[in-house]
């Protein structure tokens, strides 16, 4: 470390500028990975739930839907 103050800041920016670029470079790829399964499964998602659902089941949760969409626009 040097032994002038602002070097030393400048150095020290330096250094963690640095650590952030690098982290985020990890980060952007593991982003990516993620976005990517969660497309995966979101093509698929609706339909593969309807027919596994009761008819019950799925009318109960189109009536909740319905009826917060109906709430929203009143507020």
């Amino acid at each position: 470390m040097p032994s002038d103050p602002n070097q030393a800041a400048a150095l020290t920016v330096k250094l963690v500028t640095e650590r952030f670029e690098m982290s985020s470079a990890g980060q952007t790829a593991v982003s990516q990975y993620l976005a990517a399964i969660g497309r995966k499964g979101g093509i698929k998602g609706g339909k593969a739930r309807a027919e596994v659902l009761a008819a019950e089941k799925r009318k109960e949760i189109a009536r909740n839907a319905a009826n917060a969409r109906w709430q929203s626009e009143k507020q």
